[in-house]
């Protein structure tokens, strides 16, 4: 801890950048909708990693340079970043990607409405999940299974058999543009699940004549 203070004091720098690197990965994941747990332990892993590689690297000198030379923190700080990547890898959450039976869908009003809720809500909403490339990858895989596990909990279009904890809202949350969430059709992604201004009233309204589907 005495060597941990002693180069956070000689590298203020290094410390504000650490700082606002974890500002930004909060930030970050939290965009993402990854839970804040797993960021946590996230940036935990990080840190201790990189903390662990600095002082492997530097125990063979006789003593703590003044101000620790900036290119080893930074590339110790890359070399933790691949590890916990790498580890990352192997945890099993997020790997199952089964699409279960459906058993029941909405007496939708329209085939478009039907049509128009499959691409703006049946990815998370939904027995019949299209699982990106990086639902492969740690810990876009983590955000990706969370997701959809909450998604089919709150309203599940493949299992309207049974009661729908939220399905009533359904309406009102795309009415409030809260579904699809900003995340979802970010940088491009998922952009079939972009509606347009005509496909949007038409979705509204084929959810407001569609059973089970508004309050």
């Amino acid at each position: 801890m005495q060597k941990l203070v002693a180069v956070v004091k000689a590298n203020p720098a290094t410390a504000i950048a650490a700082g606002l690197v974890i500002i930004l990965s909060f930030g970050a994941f939290g965009f993402m909708g990854l839970a804040p747990p797993f960021t946590l332990g996230l940036l935990l892993a990080f840190g201790f990693a990189t903390w662990g590689i600095y002082r492997r690297r530097t125990r063979r000198l006789e003593r703590t340079p003044a101000g620790a030379p900036f290119p080893l923190i930074v590339s110790s700080a890359v070399v933790a970043a691949l590890v916990v990547f790498l580890v990352a890898q192997v945890v099993p959450y997020g790997r199952d990607h089964s699409n279960p039976p459906i058993t029941g869908e909405p007496a939708w009003a329209t085939p478009q409405t039907r049509e128009l809720v499959v691409r703006a809500c049946f990815d998370c909403h939904s027995n019949e999940v299209t699982w990106p490339w990086y639902s492969n990858i740690a810990p876009f895989s983590w955000a990706t299974w969370q997701h959809v596990d909450e998604g089919r909990d709150a309203a599940n279009y493949s299992e309207w058999d049974r009661a729908q904890d939220k399905g009533d809202e359904s309406l009102e949350e795309v009415k409030k543009g809260s579904m699809p969430p900003a995340y979802y059709t970010a940088f491009g992604l998922h952009s079939d699940a972009q509606l347009t201004p005509e496909e949007l009233a038409a979705l509204l309204d084929g959810l407001a004549k569609t059973p089970g589907l508004s309050e």
